[in-house]
């Protein structure tokens, strides 16, 4: 496999992986909250997904 095509691949991949746990950590965290609490949740899993990015 040519390795600019891997490379690209895994940068996908990578991408994908971190999209699906910030949707499943937005949805566990949101589950059972209430609307009051819910702005809040949702900043501070913001926070967490831009320190999984790497963004910080």
């Amino acid at each position: 496999m040519d390795p600019v095509l891997a490379a690209a691949l895994c940068g996908v991949l990578i991408l994908l992986i971190v999209a699906v746990a910030a949707v499943l950590i937005a949805r566990s965290a949101l589950n059972g909250t209430d609307s009051a609490d819910r702005a809040g949740v949702l900043t501070a899993v913001a926070e967490v997904v831009r320190a999984i990015r790497g963004r910080r």
